[in-house]
């Protein structure tokens, strides 16, 4: 599986964006996918998982503001993010959920004013 991830952008407080990740490969229904993020000078972190059964899993950070979905037809994973806040700032990375994780790629930069 090759991951893409696109949609990121500069975005007022409270506004709203939509990710999403691209998949490639004969094996995107066999895999739970999540959405990561990185701000400068953190750790990586989870931001959202969904399995292959279509269970959702968020950080508590984004919980009521986030929703991970799957559409196994197009192979594509979608994060709504809204009421977003600078703290969202981040790069958003897609991968494997909850592993083990392949490459990262270059993710896509959230950019959130206050």
């Amino acid at each position: 599986v090759q991951l893409q991830a696109s949609g990121g952008g500069l975005v007022q407080a409270g506004g709203s964006l939509r990710l999403s990740c691209a998949a490639s490969g004969s094996t995107f229904g066999s895999n739970g996918f999540g959405w990561y993020r990185q701000a400068p000078g953190k750790l990586r972190e989870l931001v959202a998982g969904i399995s292959r059964g279509g269970i959702t899993n968020y950080a508590d950070s984004v919980k009521d503001r986030f929703t991970v979905s799957r559409d196994n037809a197009k192979n594509t994973v979608s994060l709504q993010m809204n009421n977003l806040k600078p703290e969202d700032t981040a790069v958003y990375l897609c991968n494997l959920y909850p592993g083990p994780y392949i490459g990262w790629g270059q993710g896509t930069l959230v950019t959130v004013s206050s």
